[in-house]
């Protein structure tokens, strides 16, 4: 690990977007690669009306996600069995290892969130559920 004093403050224009294995595209911002970080990841999620994820987790990470516009909804638990509904203004918290399954409840606006991880990696720690993606369709 570097020392604190290796490290500087970066200024991270995104670049571009990038396809997670979540099945969602985020706009690129601040990672281990764009700006040296040890213990965090952030990017911009604009999820299209109607779309949902892939059903998955992150394995030893925290999730911090910020609701710009829109709503979205987000099956979770072991088997998706619990439900919850966010909208614009809403912080959600998603503990490590929690499976869910996020989608943007409207069928005609985008549903934009940024999203903060304990991963500087981002997608390392994403661990897909194929066997849950069935459960709720949509």
């Amino acid at each position: 690990m570097p020392s604190p004093t290796a490290q500087t403050c970066k200024l991270i224009r995104s670049q571009g977007v990038f396809t997670g294995k979540q099945a969602f595209t985020y706009r690129t911002g601040v990672t281990a690669e764009s700006a040296g970080s040890l213990g965090i990841c952030m990017h911009l999620l604009s999820i299209p009306p109607g779309e949902r994820a892939r059903a998955h987790l992150h394995e030893g990470h925290e999730t911090a996600i910020y609701v710009i516009s829109g709503k979205s909804g987000m099956w979770y638990g072991d088997n998706l069995e619990e439900h919850m509904c966010v909208g614009e203004g809403d912080f959600l918290y998603i503990p490590p290892g929690v499976p869910h399954l996020p989608y943007n409840a409207s069928q005609t606006e985008p549903c934009i969130a940024v999203i903060a991880r304990s991963d500087p990696n981002e997608q390392e720690s994403v661990r897909l559920l194929p066997e849950l993606d069935g459960i709720h369709e949509g």
